[in-house]
Order: structure tokens, then sequence, then C-alpha cells
């Protein structure tokens, strides 16, 4: 009697991959105006953009984001009382505006943290920030999870934090360090040092290389993190950027002066005029270009698509796989009882 043997295990069929081919056109088809119909959408709804400043009281934080929009948006610019004392723990302030520039409008969020590093102890200071963070996303995911939800939800998540560093020279203080490795992880953090013209085109380069290395040294990624880059094009842009400009070395004002037959913003010395766009003084337009001008949409993104995500999928996990209860999804629920 011969012995059965047993047929070959057939190997799953996988399916095949989609071949992308070029294929060249008989004719026009119009798909180029799709960036016309983006840009006729942006100018109708506008956009939101929600910036965060973050650094000891005197360092001109105020001044420089009145410097970055060229409008007084700052706290201090909105009715703020300048006998209002420093605070005795750490409080975020808000304030909105709509700023219009070329047909396009930006809902503008400036959020301040007075307070902050301006203690005796400044112990676990960085927490009232992050849990400011985390709130705004934790508002986001309610509404997403709506089931009439809105057809435009608000976006109130910070879309990029400004961390002011102090011009000491010398190095970073303890709490620079523990509030960028704690922040880091759920917002995007550019450093910048505060009133460069304080230093030295020399002690400025040097400045600029040991907040670097001590960056490094401790595992602080700060934006753009170079597990972000999409392609080569974005990792050489980058790289620069995180090689030569992080931290950018920045002076702000919101006065003009008469330089050369020019109105130009700056700063009157003893010595002259510090003038703030003028790169040979300081860093402020290679800051306000970077922020603005060509990463402002990314930074976007990747709070959208990565710090968002991150705080989403774990308030998921924490829940069992659950959204989080709102009050209309409870009602919903207790109806269906």
């Amino acid at each position: 009697m011969s012995e059965l043997v047993p047929e070959p295990r057939q190997k799953p069929v996988v399916p095949m991959k989609p071949v992308g081919i070029n294929t060249s056109l008989l004719g026009y088809i119009g798909i180029d105006t799709i960036i016309e119909q983006m840009r006729k959408k942006t100018m109708k709804t506008g956009f939101d953009f929600n910036i965060m400043v973050v650094g000891q009281s005197g360092l001109g934080k105020s001044t420089l984001v009145n410097t970055l929009f060229k409008s007084q948006v700052s706290r201090k610019s909105s009715g703020w009382n300048r006998e209002e004392k420093i605070p005795k723990t750490v409080e975020i302030k808000a304030i909105g505006h709509v700023i219009e520039e070329g047909g396009v409008k930006m809902k503008l969020t400036v959020i301040d943290t007075p307070g902050f590093g301006d203690q005796i102890n400044n112990e676990n200071c960085w927490e009232p920030i992050e849990k400011y963070i985390n709130e705004q996303y934790e508002k986001f995911l309610k509404e997403e999870v709506n089931i009439a939800r809105k057809k435009r939800i608000p976006d109130t998540r910070v879309h990029c934090c400004l961390y002011f560093i102090s011009p000491t020279g010398h190095s970073l203080r303890p709490l620079d360090l523990e509030f960028m490795k704690h922040l880091s992880k759920v917002v995007n953090i550019i450093p910048v040092i505060a009133k460069a013209d304080t230093m030295t085109l020399e002690e400025k380069t040097e400045f600029k290389q040991r907040v670097r290395k001590e960056l490094e040294v401790n595992g602080i990624e700060f934006y753009p993190q170079k597990e972000f880059d999409e392609d080569l094009e974005d990792k050489t842009e980058n790289d620069k950027i995180r090689q030569e400009s992080m931290p950018f070395a920045v002076v702000g004002s919101d006065k003009e002066y008469q330089v050369n037959g020019k109105r130009v913003l700056g700063r009157k010395t003893p010595w002259g005029i510090i003038e703030v766009e003028n790169l040979n003084h300081c860093e402020f337009a290679l800051l306000r270009d970077f922020v603005i001008r060509t990463h402002l949409q990314d930074l976007k993104e990747v709070t959208h698509n990565i710090h968002y995500e991150t705080y989403r999928a774990k308030r998921l996990n924490d829940n069992g796989g659950l959204p989080p209860m709102t009050v209309e999804t409870e009602e919903n629920h207790e109806s269906n009882l």
C-alpha cells in the first residue's frame, strides 16, 4: 500500500502592487489648477496659527512677537496693565487676532506664559504649560469624535513654541534643559537666543554652538525634527537650519528709525542703530522667514500628524479603544439604553 504524500501547502496569493506608469498627455487637462483652487479656498476661510512664547520675564518676548507679525499682537500690547506684578505661579494667557495680508486671513493666537522661570524655586514650572498644550489636544479630540461634529473644528492646538534663552554666553540653565526635554515631545519647540545685541559676534557664534551641543548631549530634539524630514530636499534644507541657524540669535523692536534714507525697524544704542531685519546685525529675518514664509504649513502638519496623533492614540489606548466621552456622546448613550 503506497503512502499518502501530503500536497505541498500553497503560498497565499499576494496582491500585486499597482504599478505607476508615467503617461504622456494628449492635451491639457487642468490638474495644475488644484493649486489655485486651494488658494481660493484658503483666502475664503482663512487659517489658524497658534504660537506660544516661553521664557523668563525681561527677554523681550512680547516685542519679538509684535516684530514677527508687524502688529501689536502680544498680550502686553492688548490692554496689559504695566503695573501687573509677576505671578507667583506660571499662568497661561491667550489672546486672539485676525491678521489679513494680500486677501489671506490668519486667525492668530498668541499664548503667553507669565511667571515662567521667575520664581526662587522653578521646579516643575513647565507642568502648567504641558497641561495647557494637552488640554487643547483633548478639546480637538472631543470635537472630532462627536457624531454631529462641526464642519470646521476650531483649532486651538499650539503649532509652535518659541523658547527664549537668556544671552548669558555660558551655557543653558537646568530649567532650559528640563523644559525642552519634556515639552519637545508634545509641541514644536524653536529655541531662540533673546537680546542677541548684548553679545559680540564671536560670543554669539560660540554660544550658539554650545547650545546646540548641550541639546544634542541631552537628547533634546527641536523643530524641525530629523525623523520627520520627508525627502532628501527636506533633509538638506533642514540640516542647514539645524546645524547653522538654530538657535536663532534675535533682536526685536517695533520702533522705526531713519537709516541711509530708509525707515527700518531697529533699536537705538549709543553706538548706532541695530537693524532688526539686517542679517549682519541679528538673525531675526531668518527666524521670520522660517516660521512664516517657509515652514508655517509644516508646523501645522507636524502638530496634527505627529504630536496630536500621538496624544490621540494614547488617549484611545487608555480608554480601551473607545473615544473619550463628551456631553453629546453621553446623551446619545443614555438615550440608547
